[in-house]
């Protein structure tokens, strides 16, 4: 009995990695701001950005990649999307001077229908979010994207490693991609010159993925 009601807690703690809610999910976004900054660092190195980019996080979670991005773009605009409204809260928090100065934008809303119009943006990215879209979703982040605009793609697993397979079996909806079904539904969705990178993590018992296309 204590031991189902344990596994009863921990299952309904780990679903805050899908969308946050609640106490315990602001406790994850804070949790993920902090834990997932070298992966961020690692990924974004493949993502070059002009001084004026007009870019979208999608999936901003609790708003550290978009920090990351505005930096970067000091003469641009970057907009944080994301469906959970904790995440929405802790990102405008985290980025409020740049929402105030007209920089920044940070939307709540469901990557399958994407709210923007055609041609809006110069670069999108996707940090440890891609595991839980709806199929096809690929397409939509194209359709906003400008011709010659990147998708960036950042993972913390691929499925290739050991225990790899044991997070979608704790976590409702979520389902690990390989380098190879990236760059496949990639290029079903009409992206092109698409190039990956990984770095082995743990002493080889985690590998990091980077898969980026050009519209």
């Amino acid at each position: 009995m204590k031991r189902n009601i344990f596994q009863n807690m921990a299952h309904g703690v780990l679903q805050n990695c899908a969308k946050p809610e609640g106490r315990i999910g602001k406790l994850f976004v804070r949790m993920m701001n902090s834990a997932h900054t070298p992966l961020s660092k690692w990924g974004l190195a493949h993502l070059e950005l002009a001084p004026d980019a007009d870019v979208i996080d999608l999936g901003c979670g609790g708003g550290s990649n978009v920090s990351a991005m505005l930096e970067a773009c000091p003469a641009g605009h970057v907009t944080g999307f994301d469906y959970s409204p904790v995440s929405v809260e802790a990102s405008k928090k985290k980025n409020a001077a740049a929402i105030d100065e007209g920089r920044c934008s940070i939307l709540e809303g469901d990557v399958a229908e994407l709210p923007f119009s055609d041609d809006s943006f110069d670069a999108a990215t996707a940090f440890e979010t891609v595991y839980f879209w709806p199929e096809n979703s690929f397409a939509g982040v194209r359709r906003i994207l400008k011709p010659g605009g990147r998708f960036l793609i950042v993972c913390e697993a691929d499925g290739s490693c050991p225990g790899d397979e044991t997070w979608p079996k704790l976590i409702d909806g979520m389902k690990l991609k390989s380098r190879d079904e990236l760059v496949c539904e990639l290029e079903n969705a009409g992206f092109n010159d698409v190039f990956s990178d990984s770095r082995s993590v743990m002493g080889e018992k985690g590998r990091w993925l980077c898969v980026c296309a050009k519209k």
